[in-house]
């Protein structure tokens, strides 16, 4: 059976995005060149990322010549919140006082991070 198609990143899908988010736009070559710097990566799945990111609707792109540019149409903003949607709601029942809880009891989150937080809510109940 086929697996449902997932319209949330992969980790290669996330590391062309960052790329893309940083450039603001870039051909398969750049894309494929910057990422080649931290771990080999071929060109040939630079570019078929690139068609599944233009098919999930993450990106745009143009011709130049013979090269395709890739734009994001989609925000960092906008991934970060797509993402943690899906999380809450496979893992935490859509609840964020239940993903707050999993986060104070099983993290070593620093008091002043707590801080920070309760600074943000008291901020957000004004």
């Amino acid at each position: 059976m086929a697996r449902k198609k997932s319209s949330q990143l992969t980790d290669s899908e996330q590391n062309i995005m960052e790329v893309l988010w940083q450039k603001e736009q870039a051909s398969v070559r750049e894309i494929t060149d910057i990422l080649s710097q931290e771990k080999s990566t071929a060109y040939t799945t630079v570019q078929t990322m690139c068609k599944i990111l233009s098919d999930k609707g993450y990106v745009d792109f143009h011709k130049e010549g013979k090269a395709f540019i890739y734009s994001p149409i989609v925000s960092r903003k906008d991934a970060r919140k797509g993402a943690l949607t899906s999380l809450l709601n496979k893992f935490f029942g859509g609840s964020p006082e239940v993903l707050a809880q999993h986060l104070m009891q099983e993290t070593d989150i620093e008091m002043d991070d707590l801080a920070a937080l309760q600074k943000e809510i008291d901020r957000a109940d004004d």
